[in-house]
């Protein structure tokens, strides 16, 4: 599968191809906030996305406006407009506890402009929140 792929190392080049592609497919491109990032890797005919950064001794956690998130040392997906789906990698903390994600969405309402639409994140056992797009922009 990494035969079909476009493979970019290093920090730099990743978090530009990375933060150029969420804004193709509709999603801000402040989602991206991993550091050290290794290697980062997209098929596109199939939309599956990788990155790979340093494991940390100490968890890396970053604080949006009103959501923490973890990335664990390799994150993985599928993209598609305005969706990432099979999220693995990604976790947020509501209510104390850490919960995987596994998919995040903008809804795709083309009456609304693009600061007051709502990004959604969504867990493997259904539950979701969703927020201003603007607190990730």
């Amino acid at each position: 599968m990494k035969a079909r792929a476009e493979v970019y190392y290093g920090d730099e080049i990743c978090k530009a191809k990375f933060t150029l592609l969420l804004s193709q497919i509709g999603l801000p491109d402040g989602l991206l906030t991993l550091e050290d990032i290794e290697e980062g890797g997209y098929i596109k005919d199939i939309g599956f996305v990788w990155l790979k950064h340093k494991k940390m001794k100490k968890r890396k956690e970053h604080k949006f406006e009103n959501i923490a998130v973890w990335y664990d040392t390799v994150v993985t997906a599928y993209l598609e407009p305005n969706r990432i789906k099979n999220l693995t990698g990604v976790k947020a903390k509501e209510f104390l506890v850490w919960i995987g994600l596994s998919e995040i969405y903008v809804n795709d309402d083309d009456s609304a402009n693009y600061d007051s639409k709502l990004i959604t994140f969504k867990t493997s056992m259904g539950l979701s929140k969703s927020l201003p797009i603007s607190a990730f922009v």
